[in-house]
């Protein structure tokens, strides 16, 4: 059950048996269908997810009532929103499952004993923020600097297999135009 985030967290810190023990102790396996909640609007985020198998995606509801994708999860990548969860204020996203999807959580009563029981974690969570941070940054800069063709061609290129699995209007949302100009687009190729 634990053997995908073990390995995941072992490319960058080396765990003894002993501590992937008291990690999997802290760990919480969730499975949620297509198109349900994690988290919605106005809720406390209560966990970090990893997800195992399937795709989640993190969005906001704009001042036009449209859906703003910001971020997508899918396997062996790590999804929350960090505020609400590291504050334990009300969030102003939502984590939706995009399909089938099977996560691992840690929640929020347990990071603390987490980091106190493994202090490498917080060394691992470090890299994945900094990685995380770094995408985000990218995210904008394309936003700004390149048209919406280059930025679909862009994704395209770097997540081919992702294009496919997603849903055109999630999709369109993340990369910042319409789903009939992403139609457009993939008309031409």
């Amino acid at each position: 059950m634990y053997s995908q985030i073990l390995t995941h967290i072992n490319k960058f810190i080396d765990l003894s048996s002993d501590e992937q023990e008291i990690l999997t102790s802290l760990l919480k396996p969730i499975t949620i269908k297509k198109k349900a909640f994690l988290l919605e609007e106005g809720q406390i985020c209560k966990a970090n997810y990893f997800v195992v198998k399937g795709c989640l995606r993190l969005y906001f509801i704009d001042i036009k009532g449209a859906e703003q994708t910001t971020q997508f999860a899918i396997e062996n990548w790590w999804i929350t929103d960090l505020s609400s969860f590291l504050f334990q204020k009300s969030s102003e996203f939502y984590i939706q499952a995009a399909e089938n999807t099977e996560v691992i959580a840690i929640e929020y009563r347990n990071y603390d004993e987490l980091f106190k029981q493994l202090p490498k974690l917080e060394r691992y969570f470090r890299l994945i923020l900094q990685k995380t941070h770094q995408a985000s940054q990218m995210r904008i800069k394309f936003m700004y600097s390149q048209t919406a063709e280059e930025r679909y061609n862009h994704f395209n290129r770097l997540f081919p297999e992702f294009v496919q699995r997603v849903p055109q209007y999630m999709l369109a949302s993340y990369l910042g135009f319409t789903p009939e100009f992403l139609s457009k687009i993939r008309a031409k190729k």
